[in-house]
């Protein structure tokens, strides 16, 4: 018996590694995903704006544009947290690459003109696994904020 349960946790433990390497595209996806489905009211104006900030930041072709955000709502839905997610982004980005990120984040919460409670609350997760300052945070947030 103590063998079968080894073999299992063998097993679900190399299932897990295989998905621990995100690229940075995915891990940039999900993460916008996360803000868009944060207040649990998926709009058109967010989705639109998620799209359009994943377009922005990197060169994809329409199918690849679908294929990445049905990867990233799987990887989302499948997430236990954000770190897998933002260790790819500390390991690549620079301080700079962040700010712009932390921007799309705000850009995709604006997006129906209204910002919720849990909406600030997931990019002020995501931004403190980035270790974005909170000074940059609320100058990002005063920026991308509609009139």
């Amino acid at each position: 018996m103590i063998t079968s349960i080894q073999e299992w946790f063998k097993n679900h433990l190399e299932i897990d590694n295989s998905h621990s390497e995100h690229t940075i595209e995915l891990a940039t996806a999900v993460l916008l995903y996360e803000v868009m489905r944060a207040d649990h009211n998926l709009e058109q104006l967010e989705q639109d704006s998620y799209r359009k900030q994943l377009v922005k930041h990197f060169s994809l072709s329409d199918s690849e544009l679908e294929d990445l955000c049905r990867l990233s709502q799987s990887e989302a839905d499948d997430a236990a947290d954000y770190q897998q997610f933002t260790r790819v982004i500390n390991d690549i980005y620079d301080a700079k690459e962040k700010r712009t990120l932390l921007d799309s984040l705000w850009s995709v919460a604006y997006a129906d003109h209204e910002l919720s409670p849990d909406e600030d609350y997931t990019i002020r997760k995501i931004a403190d696994l980035l270790y974005i300052p909170h000074s940059q945070f609320i100058q990002s947030k005063l920026s991308i904020k509609p009139v």
